[in-house]
């Protein structure tokens, strides 16, 4: 196979040419303008931050992708789906309110902020996944699935479960509604922690097949009758409806590559990833350290495979940062990301994305001036 083209820019400045005018002229020279924009609507697929967290790509980043695809006469929108966890993301109207104290608004970016699968995260679509061993139909949101161009737009970093986060886990994590995201973390199916149930019976109104009962003012799930839809957990108002979140994290990672790649399958996209402020964990959290690695550059591909192989390279060529987590792990592999998280195996996503056609690890790195 012909090895991917990655295109990189590195985050060194000089009078008249800042971060976001590097950030364009990463994007033209990675081809974003042989793609045909013209009155398409074009999701950017960018994650807004957990309140509390500041490591999160800053709005302006957003606003230059926005004001590309804009020039090329696109209609675009920034996008994410709600989160699995109980937080500041977990329904709509709270997701944008997240957004826009953490500062993406229409005014800061220059479109605006749809959240994936609707209020509750429930809406939702069956998307076929092309030669899925693990997922068969993805669970995608719906608004994700109906723009015409998907763009990635990415903050590199790690993960306390599958390693790293990057364009994989952005598209694949990151597009799937709150049901789609159950599915990736859990071999099991949801239960109701009967001490937060009030028996108001919204779980059981949901449920199209009658796993969710309400008895003595408190639900449960039948497991025998219950297919996992995840449809529960959206609508429960005290979020009394659990995940079971015990798959491994090697089919989590593989199975984010089979979401992925029900996200792209049959549409133009593009993916770019910013290798800075590498927080040892995910931007979901409230909260974020000190980075292990030294800021590296701004990547574009249209290969998400071969873009993640590169960023973990690249963060892996790096020293750590003293007194990070990476520099107090005992861990002298030169994987930083086991590293810091030893129960993770980045690269089973990576292998999986290479073996159901998601793309290419081995990839041809073009640096732009």
């Amino acid at each position: 196979m012909e090895k991917s083209k990655v295109y990189f820019i590195n985050l060194h400045t000089k009078n008249n040419d800042n971060l976001q005018k590097k950030l364009t002229r990463l994007m033209k020279h990675a081809g974003i303008d042989t793609i045909d924009f013209s009155k398409k609507f074009t999701a950017i697929k960018i994650h807004f931050g957990e309140p509390g967290n500041l490591a999160y790509l800053r709005p302006n980043y957003a606003k230059t992708v926005a004001d590309m695809v804009t020039s090329l006469g696109g209609r675009p929108f920034l996008t994410d789906c709600n989160t699995l966890y109980v937080g500041g993301r977990k329904n709509a109207l709270d997701h944008i309110e997240s957004a826009y104290v953490n500062g993406f608004s229409p005014f800061s970016t220059g479109c605006h902020i749809l959240i994936g699968d609707g209020l509750k995260g429930t809406d939702d679509i069956l998307v076929p996944v092309e030669n899925g061993e693990y997922v068969k139909e993805a669970k995608i949101g719906r608004a994700i699935m109906d723009a015409d161009i998907i763009i990635s737009l990415t903050h590199f970093k790690g993960h306390e479960a599958t390693g790293f986060g990057g364009t994989l886990k952005n598209l694949g994590m990151g597009c799937g509604s709150r049901a789609g995201k159950m599915e990736m973390h859990s071999a099991g199916k949801p239960h109701v922690e009967s001490e937060d149930c009030i028996g108001c019976g919204a779980c059981s109104r949901i449920c199209a097949h009658e796993a969710a009962v309400v008895k003595d003012k408190k639900a449960s799930i039948d497991h025998n009758k219950c297919v996992g839809c995840g449809r529960c957990i959206g609508v429960c108002p005290q979020d009394a409806v659990k995940a079971a979140s015990d798959e491994s994290n090697d089919i989590l990672n593989r199975k984010i590559a089979e979401y992925a790649k029900a996200v792209v399958d049959g549409r133009p996209s593009f993916h770019i990833s910013l290798v800075i402020d590498v927080s040892p964990y995910c931007d979901c959290h409230g909260e974020n350290d000190i980075p292990i690695v030294p800021d590296v550059g701004m990547f574009a591909s249209f290969d998400p495979v071969a873009l993640d192989t590169a960023c973990a390279d690249a963060v892996n060529a790096q020293p750590p940062i003293a007194g990070s987590l990476l520099a107090k792990s005992t861990d002298h592999s030169h994987d930083h990301f086991h590293a810091v998280s030893p129960d993770t195996n980045w690269k089973s996503a990576v292998e999986h994305g290479v073996k159901i056609g998601l793309g290419n690890s081995e990839y041809e790195l073009i640096e732009v001036k």
